[in-house]
């Protein structure tokens, strides 16, 4: 009688045991989250892929693609931005284009025929004009949904094609600009699941060693 006893005292300490190391394994993950409140939900992302100035028809252009993940905006807004001044805002533009430098004006046949930072007196171009902040560099905003600011820097002419008016240097310190830029948003949640997962399955296993403990003395009680 006293083994048969001594044995359901097992049992039933056995099975406290088993409680309380439950309840301190899930208080764990409550208790970290809410000291360490760094859940971020997954956000749109976008990113430049193609980023170049360059001139044709001596008229200087910005030529510019970029891919978005987690959005339905398939349009963006560019912004040459003004240090100084009103910048030039471009709305509604496809993810995928070319645009002509703020203050460059072409003919009919896409002929550059006026220039960023040139104005015409007396037949004679000469340097100043309302666009003289786009030369030689100048930011530029890409927004869909983030946004991506880069530093543009305005094409130099060459032999075969003119940034400047005729007969006129390019403006010192210009190179052409060919580069990536990437924007998006980190997603430290991927970590934190992975850590609550692992956690839980050790908490499986572990209450089901005790189960198993717990059945196996149950059964030599009864035959006792």
């Amino acid at each position: 009688m006293s083994t048969t006893t001594g044995r359901r005292t097992l049992v039933r300490a056995t099975t406290a045991a088993a409680l309380a190391a439950s309840a301190a394994l899930l208080a764990g993950p409550a208790a970290h989250a809410a000291e360490d409140d760094t859940y971020v939900p997954s956000q749109p992302s976008m990113r430049l892929t193609t980023l170049v100035s360059a001139c044709e028809q001596d008229a200087a252009y910005l030529d510019y693609a970029i891919e978005v993940e987690g959005t339905d905006h398939d349009t963006v807004t560019v912004t040459w931005i003004n240090p100084d001044g009103e910048s030039v805002v471009r709305s509604g533009l496809p993810l995928q284009g070319r645009l002509l430098w703020p203050g460059a004006v072409v003919d009919d046949e896409g002929k550059g025929v006026d220039w960023p930072g040139w104005r015409l007196e007396d037949g004679e171009w000469v340097e100043g004009d309302e666009y003289g902040w786009v030369r030689p560099a100048v930011d530029v905003s890409f927004e869909v949904n983030p946004h991506v600011l880069v530093t543009t820097v305005y094409p130099p002419s060459s032999p075969d094609c003119a940034t400047n008016p005729p007969g006129r240097d390019d403006p010192a310190g210009v190179a052409p600009v060919s580069n990536e830029v990437s924007a998006s948003a980190q997603n430290p949640s991927l970590a934190e699941t992975g850590a609550t997962v692992g956690l839980y399955a050790a908490l499986a296993a572990g209450l089901a060693v005790v189960g198993a403990a717990i059945v196996l003395l149950s059964r030599r009680s009864r035959r006792s």
